[in-house]
């Protein structure tokens, strides 16, 4: 890695703990692609909002990583739908429990 190579020298001088902040702290570019319209309207959306446009852009990633990483309440229902019309034994969990000892011939 070219971050590695740049510090190694320096990081192998270093207590650990100096060593892991240094190698922490990097971060990584993110290039994309846009449509001249399109990175003018993200200029004036940072701009509207006080921010640059790499901090505008991080932000809006961080929001939509969090709306697609949680199920939607339409998604939840639709798996509880999918569960509850499986026709999977359902009562008693005790019942169930020894039911499927009974079945296996171990009471």
């Amino acid at each position: 890695m070219l971050y590695r190579a740049r510090f190694s020298g320096l990081a192998l001088r270093l207590p650990s703990e100096r060593r892991n902040s240094i190698l922490m702290s990097m971060s990584t570019r993110l290039q994309i692609v846009m449509k001249d319209e399109e990175i003018e309207q993200v200029r004036r959306s940072a701009e509207r909002e006080g921010l640059t446009v790499s901090e505008w852009a991080r932000r809006a990633l961080r929001r939509a990583q969090r709306r697609q990483a949680v199920p939607t309440p339409v998604q939840k229902m639709k798996a509880l739908d999918r569960a509850l019309n499986c026709g999977h034994a359902t009562g008693d969990i005790e019942e169930i429990l020894a039911s499927i000892e009974q079945g296996r011939g171990l009471r």
